[in-house]
């Protein structure tokens, strides 16, 4: 069945996207010899630095040589996903079910035929029928009310339940208005997958949707997805996280980070039937879950440890690039800090219990590649802290990475071809230059240690809400970022000190002097976050003022010695309550 009008303006609405990136062939021509480009880049960057004449003092090239190794491999082995991920998914049988995914026969003679929501559902000749799951814990009602109602108006028969983990009565209220089932549990184990796997005691279709309270469905969202379980092996079918919340600095960079996965990456997986849950957008087999003993609870990515865990079982995971939910990214630096800990802990869990190089996993080789570049991703945020040290050896020590009969000119054009290709292969995948990406990805570099170090530890990460944080400071997260940017500071001025007295520049002063730039945006970003949210409690504390004083006035009693006084108090309050109102 074609898109309506209504889901094309849904997006248009909520998704401010570039209209080229969203009109360009994903895997043009123009595409492939980019990353073709980038790949050989990536290459000869790694040959320049390996070879023994380049070799500088030992401590700078050591840390060098691991930071980029780091960041090389990733590299090339995302070229290759992408390159692997020029088929379309949805194949001959994906197009003649979805042709049959409703009933439309029988249509005419169902009270439900004006209700597109209740239309039945059919897959292979049969009656299917689905629970739609929207994951509560602490939302703002109104976004749960806007989920919810979407929900509610996906096409298709199911049934909409909420379940709060937060045990809100407002919530349960709201269900009730809406039309939604409603869950609560008496206890938190087991977090978001704990809290699916309840409610999968009590919902018993054959398939069904996770949500998570911030992400709105379009109405095509089941027939778009289901016609691929007529697929016996296929687990489940994820669809992309859009943002429809790109209005400042985190977000747009907390947005656009993740672009360039599920353009590209996710799609190249399903080549290696590698492609994972991301917790939301998603809908599964019932079979599938049943057959694990359920969502797996032991981690904060659960949806990745489910994922690893079906595709050792056998299954099959099907991710298709058409956005069917718009959400919120994370747009404070500390829902952002948040955010990024918890994801990267799971990464780093991953890697730590559950090696995918281990012989006693059950995966394909390509699987085993797939699953230890997801579990090590997040080591390439870590990168950049180390990186940061470099330059500060050469100025304060004169250490070099690279040998000094290394010129500007050679070293330019190696780091040029790996750094500069990967900026140009971004510019043209998202459609425009993200200079917020590489601001975010640039200072991330204490988030990600801090998860490797709770991974390490065993150390809980307490579950957060993205869009639902309390005003807090930016700097009670930014302690590390902030200590840098002095470090580099001074580094800089040493270093102009030091080219000075040497009457000629060098790369480690410009390097400190762009490093300190890009850690100086983050600290504008969060004196920006600091006077916004002081306007905004200053606005909401006159309007409370105000709303206190008008109740005073109209709850006050009036003393009153004459008929004439009555009647003109009555209109006194009456102009008073049209004023406020």
């Amino acid at each position: 069945m074609p898109r309506s009008a209504h889901d094309l303006a849904s997006v248009d609405r909520f998704t401010p996207v570039s209209r080229r990136a969203a009109a360009t062939d994903r895997f043009s021509p123009v595409m492939i010899l980019l990353t073709l480009l980038a790949t050989a880049g990536c290459l000869a960057y790694g040959v320049f630095l390996l070879q023994p004449s380049h070799r500088g003092d030992l401590i700078p090239w050591l840390l060098v040589i691991v930071s980029e190794a780091i960041l090389v491999l990733h590299a090339l082995c995302a070229m290759w996903t992408v390159l692997a991920g020029t088929r379309d998914v949805r194949d001959h049988e994906y197009w003649r079910a979805r042709d049959e995914v409703y009933s439309l026969s029988r249509l005419s003679s169902l009270p439900q035929r004006g209700d597109p929501s209740r239309w039945p559902l059919q897959l292979d000749g049969r009656r299917v029928d689905v629970d739609v799951l929207i994951t509560v814990y602490g939302e703002p009602l109104e976004v749960i009310r806007r989920t919810a109602t979407a929900a509610m108006a996906i096409r298709g028969r199911h049934e909409v339940w909420i379940l709060d983990d937060g045990r809100s009565d407002e919530v349960r209220a709201l269900a009730a208005q809406i039309g939604c089932r409603y869950v609560r549990r008496l206890s938190s184990g087991g977090a978001k997958a704990g809290n699916v796997n309840h409610a999968l005691t009590l919902a018993k279709s054959e398939f069904f949707v996770v949500l998570d309270a911030d992400f709105v469905p379009l109405p095509g969202l089941l027939e778009e997805t289901l016609p691929f379980f007529t697929n016996e092996t296929v687990a489940f079918v994820q669809t992309p996280q859009t943002y429809g919340n790109l209005h400042n600095v985190i977000s747009r960079g907390a947005g656009y980070m993740q672009a360039m996965f599920y353009r590209f990456i996710q799609p190249g997986r399903n080549h290696f039937n590698a492609a994972f849950c991301v917790g939301t957008n998603v809908v599964f087999r019932r079979r599938a879950i049943d057959d694990i003993g359920g969502m797996v609870t032991d981690s904060k990515s659960e949806d990745v440890w489910t994922s690893l865990t079906l595709h050792e079982r056998g299954w099959r995971s099907i991710f298709l690039p058409t956005t069917l939910a718009i959400g919120d990214a994370p747009d404070t630096i500390v829902a952002y800090s948040k955010q990024q800990l918890r994801w990267a802990t799971g990464g780093f869990e991953i890697l730590l219990q559950a090696n995918p190089l281990s012989p006693r996993r059950r995966l394909s080789l390509d699987q085993r590649l797939m699953y230890f570049i997801t579990a090590t991703h997040y080591l390439t945020g870590i990168v950049p802290g180390v990186l940061l040290m470099v330059p500060a050896l050469e100025v304060f020590f004169d250490l070099r990475p690279v040998s000094m009969d290394v010129g500007w000119g050679t070293w330019v054009v190696f780091y040029g071809g790996f750094y500069v290709l990967q900026i140009v292969l971004a510019f043209f995948t998202l459609g425009s230059f993200r200079w917020e990406v590489l601001t975010l990805a640039a200072c991330s570099f204490p988030i990600y240690t801090k998860a490797l170090v709770n991974a390490v530890i065993g150390r809980d990460q307490a579950w957060s809400v993205t869009g639902a944080q309390k005003q807090v400071s930016p700097f009670t997260v930014m302690g590390p970022q902030v200590c840098m940017l002095v470090f580099l500071l001074c580094t800089t001025a040493v270093g102009i000190w030091r080219d000075t007295m040497l009457g000629r520049p060098s790369i480690a002063t410009l390097w400190c002097a762009v490093n300190s730039a890009v850690l100086l945006i983050l600290v504008v970003v969060a004196l920006g976050e600091i006077r916004a949210a002081r306007t905004g409690s200053l606005a909401a504390h006159a309007d409370r003022a105000k709303a206190l004083a008008t109740s005073a006035a109209l709850a006050a009693p009036i003393p009153l010695s004459t008929p004439a006084d009555a009647v003109a108090a009555r209109h006194s309050r009456t102009r008073l309550m049209r004023t406020t109102s």
